[in-house]
């Protein structure tokens, strides 16, 4: 018995892929934005805060890491549900690829703040440089741009990650396809499609940190490295 390909009653769906397509770039964007700056400071207070909030900190990370994303959804939306705080599920998800992308980048920009020279440092302490100076310009900045290339690939998996958020009934991307599927039942051409929007989700999310890193490290654009 031969299978009959047929695609064209999948891509008859598109404004159905779209929506979902839509949802899953706004719940990326937004999770990387605020995920980037929490893990960034969560990297300072464990490098340089207080030892119970290192502690704290420290606990948070490996908590949030040796778990899946999944789970932590559950929580943040059913969990708290059943104690009585409602969170709408599309704020809940995000809210949980914010804590889960935090961890992670925290780890990586700490790794990136130890790989700093103490040296530097001392010399820009030297110059009369303003604690917040010397953490923007002398540690921050070239942390990040050492541990670029790790954080867009850590970026890049949260985006494919956040399929398994259709699990917690979130209409993302691969949410969406049930319902195609239900229309059209062709599951194999919605999964091939699907895939192809995932690639080219990820090859636009490369591309756009690219021309980021271009214009955040100018040292990168000259050696050609963004």
């Amino acid at each position: 018995m031969s299978y009959q390909f047929d695609f064209q009653t999948v891509m008859e769906q598109w404004p159905i892929f779209l929506r979902g397509a839509w949802v899953t770039v706004q719940m990326i964007l937004l999770a990387i934005l605020l995920g980037f700056i929490g893990g960034t400071l969560c990297a300072i207070g464990r490098g340089n805060g207080p030892a119970w909030l290192r502690k704290l900190l420290g606990a948070y990370v490996e908590v949030i890491r040796n778990t899946p994303l999944l789970i932590q959804a559950y929580f943040l939306i059913f969990g708290l549900a059943s104690s009585g705080v409602r969170v709408p599920i599309l704020m809940g998800a995000t809210i949980a690829l914010v804590v889960n992308i935090s961890a992670y980048t925290s780890e990586i920009m700490r790794a990136g703040m130890d790989a700093i020279h103490p040296g530097q440092i001392e010399a820009a302490d030297c110059l009369g440089l303003s604690r917040w100076q010397i953490y923007l310009h002398v540690i921050l900045q070239p942390a990040m741009e050492k541990v670029y290339p790790a954080l867009v690939s850590q970026y890049v998996l949260l985006m494919l990650g956040s399929s398994i958020l259709s699990a917690v009934g979130v209409e993302e991307l691969f949410g969406v396809s049930n319902r195609v599927q239900s229309l059209t039942y062709r599951n194999f051409e919605v999964f091939v499609v699907l895939g192809a929007i995932y690639l080219a989700l990820a090859l636009l999310l490369k591309i756009g940190f690219a021309l980021l890193g271009m214009l955040l490290f100018p040292r990168r654009r000259k050696l050609g490295n963004a």
